[in-house]
């Protein structure tokens, strides 16, 4: 959430405040190893914080190389490795938690959203190597009955459903359909599709942007956003295949009408 501390730790002016910028956080282009391995050598840093994969900036995947990468430098250094899977997490990527297929053991794992199917609550995992403490954190509605009762019950599902592989196999098929259309459409419309299992970005040529409007307004499908030219597909892990198939004539068809009304 937009709490001051995950705020303070999030790399977009619109969402910062002179009340936050005063907290000691530096921010790093994703990819750059050198640029972690110089900040880390001052000996300052406490914790390297990321997302399994980025959501809001529009489902960009940090790289498997990456992360193992990450995760030596931070180790040889004495830093924290927090992963932020509050988006990618709970089966979501067609694993567990998307960093799960880099190898990498997280110190620290956020979650939430998926974690109790909307119901809001929100967790911290922490490795053995951290002595957890009873009581050193307090929230009013910290640890509510029917909030771990909605957890618990989602891991029944997910288990007895197979809802990870089923997001899996779900996934690979949207991906490999929308790679199709993507080729079928030529060059212009669709820049870039990415993701893992039902966590997918399709990036827009900048022509093409109202095609998410027509979507929503035209077709009746409601889909996430990001920046002004990505759509962002996150549908509930039961999803049906036929579901996925509405989806792409929908999308198809909202690809050509738009076509059509530019080309009048």
């Amino acid at each position: 959430g937009r709490t001051s501390g995950a705020v303070a730790v999030t790399d977009n002016p619109l969402l910062s405040s002179p009340f936050n910028s005063s907290r000691k956080v530096k921010f790093v282009a994703l990819g750059d190893l050198e640029a972690v391995k110089r900040e880390f050598s001052s000996g300052e840093y406490a914790a390297v914080i990321i997302e399994g994969i980025q959501g809001v900036a529009g489902i960009v995947d940090p790289g498997n190389l990456f992360l193992k990468e990450l995760k030596k430098i931070a180790k040889k250094s004495g830093v924290v490795l927090i992963i932020d899977e509050v988006q990618s997490g709970y089966g979501r990527t067609g694993k567990f938690f998307a960093h799960q297929y880099s190898g990498v053991k997280a110190d620290i794992v956020t979650v939430a959203k998926g974690m109790a199917n909307g119901f809001p609550i929100g967790g911290t995992i922490i490795s053995p190597s951290f002595t957890a403490i009873s009581g050193m954190l307090g929230t009013t509605f910290g640890g509510n009955h029917l909030a771990c009762a909605a957890a618990i019950a989602v891991l029944d599902v997910i288990r007895d459903e197979e809802l990870v592989m089923m997001a899996y196999e779900k996934g690979k098929y949207l991906l490999d359909k929308l790679g199709s259309l993507k080729k079928r459409l030529g060059n212009g419309v669709i820049t870039e599709i990415r993701g893992k299992g039902l966590m997918i970005g399709i990036e827009m040529d900048e022509g093409f942007i109202p095609v998410r409007n027509a979507l929503l307004f035209e077709e009746k499908i409601f889909t996430g956003g990001a920046k002004s030219n990505i759509i962002r597909l996150l549908p509930p892990l039961t999803i049906s295949r036929e579901q996925l198939d509405h989806f792409l004539v929908s999308f198809e068809n909202a690809i050509e009408k738009h076509k059509t009304r530019v080309g009048s």
